[in-house]
């Protein structure tokens, strides 16, 4: 037996919904499979753009009473934008729930983008540019992706450029969404106490009315990609470093085991060999991680640390050797073993979290139409074997085909 439910509404937006009986909150989101790899290079910007101003003004309702319509029952609204997805969500007590979801059709469907509102957002989001250009990890991995996805929409950034954002209009945001809108890859996403059959009613009020659309729109794939050594001097006191390339696809029945590859090299386990080799072995970063990240059409390994610029070259070369010890070293019995134990707990218990089981299950119905349930997830972790791990390292931690990105201090004048 599943452990959801699925109805398609005549306009192609699909209803998912998770009931968790011992639960008092209900959590919930619309998710439109439209994200900033779908812009032009003049729009660049633009999906992001539209989520912050999808609060600023519907046809019923001004800012000030989208802010308030759940924050004065105690509840929570919020959006974020990907690389391929917008999303609108809230949480509230489960009596809230209908109010919720006929304000997160409201702002999704039916925002009007008031001109003075647009001015104001502009410059939220510049100074949320340059908030995130002060913080050296965060432009890093911003900054990575366009090494990485060199001339691709994938490798923009999703908060635009300073020139693209201060362009915006409120016809190019009526545009976007016209030319990339398709109710057929909408899914409103639920997890509450609710019957499957209270949810669905709900939702079919406030989104039945929406009108059948579809979008022509074409994702082209990355093609030609060229590993690049990039140094760029910043006014900063640590080096700043991130490793990668791109990697396997959604649909790729390498996808899970290369997670699990991922997450043994520098996943949020404190064991990870990246962790335990540069900080706990010889103390040369206080944070170091890897992670990957599939997309549509291709996918994304990044290695991302920090260290005082005169360890960056050893730091460099510990990294490559445990690249290299995964390639040539098959894992043993016990390591592969405790390997997959440490993926299942951790999947386990990030589906505790009732919040993050909703935007992962409206993110997953978008994408393969389906939600695999742990036993299954578990299933396929425990067939994996260590030839197929030492493979997928000899085919991604290949060094000759890694990118880099180094940020470092630029050259005291003093000196």
């Amino acid at each position: 037996m599943e452990d959801y439910e699925v109805y398609t509404l005549p306009n192609g937006i699909r209803i998912v919904h998770k009931q968790v009986p011992h639960t008092q909150i209900a959590h919930c989101g619309i998710m439109l499979d439209i994200g900033s790899r779908d812009e032009l290079p003049q729009q660049e910007g633009l999906a992001h753009f539209w989520e912050h101003m999808a609060f600023k003004g519907t046809k019923k309702r001004k800012s000030f009473h989208i802010i308030n319509r759940l924050e004065t029952v105690g509840g929570e609204l919020n959006a974020y934008t990907t690389k391929e997805k917008v999303c609108f969500h809230a949480s509230v007590l489960g009596l809230h729930f209908e109010k919720a979801t006929e304000l997160l059709a409201d702002i999704a469907f039916h925002s009007v983008f008031p001109e003075k509102q647009i001015e104001k957002e502009r410059s939220v989001i510049l100074e949320e540019m340059a908030m995130y250009y002060d913080s050296p990890e965060d432009a890093l991995q911003d900054d990575f992706d366009q090494v990485v996805f060199k001339n691709h929409p994938l490798g923009g950034n999703i908060l635009g450029t300073p020139e693209t954002v201060k362009s915006f209009t409120r016809e190019q945001l009526q545009s976007f969404i016209g030319e990339n809108l398709d109710t057929e890859r909408v899914v409103f996403s639920s997890v509450s106490n609710m019957p499957f059959s209270r949810v669905k009613k709900i939702a079919s009020k406030y989104l039945s009315d929406i009108p059948h659309r579809t979008s022509e729109r074409q994702r082209l794939a990355p093609v030609n990609y060229e590993p690049q050594r990039v140094t760029v001097e910043r006014p900063i006191t640590q080096a700043q470093c991130a490793i990668g390339r791109p990697s396997y696809a959604l649909a790729d029945s390498r996808r899970l085991p290369f997670f699990m590859l991922v997450n043994l090299l520098g996943g949020p386990g404190m064991n990870s060999r990246l962790n335990m080799n540069l900080r706990e072995k010889y103390g040369l970063v206080y944070s170091i991680e890897a992670s990957y990240t599939p997309f549509l059409d291709t996918g994304f390994l990044g290695i991302y640390f920090g260290t005082d610029q005169k360890h960056l070259d050893r730091s460099s070369a510990l990294i490559s050797r445990e690249l290299k010890a995964l390639r040539e070293k098959p894992l043993t019995k016990l390591q592969l073993h405790n390997t997959k134990e440490q993926l299942m707990g951790q999947l386990a218990m990030s589906e505790e979290s009732n919040q993050s089981f909703m935007l992962t299950m409206g993110k997953s119905i978008l994408d393969t139409g389906k939600l695999d349930s742990l036993e299954e997830i578990f299933s396929e972790i425990r067939q994996v074997d260590a030839g197929l791990m030492q493979d997928m390292a000899n085919e991604m931690f290949d060094e000759s085909q890694l990118s880099y990105l180094t940020f470092v201090p630029e050259p005291d004048e003093d000196e």
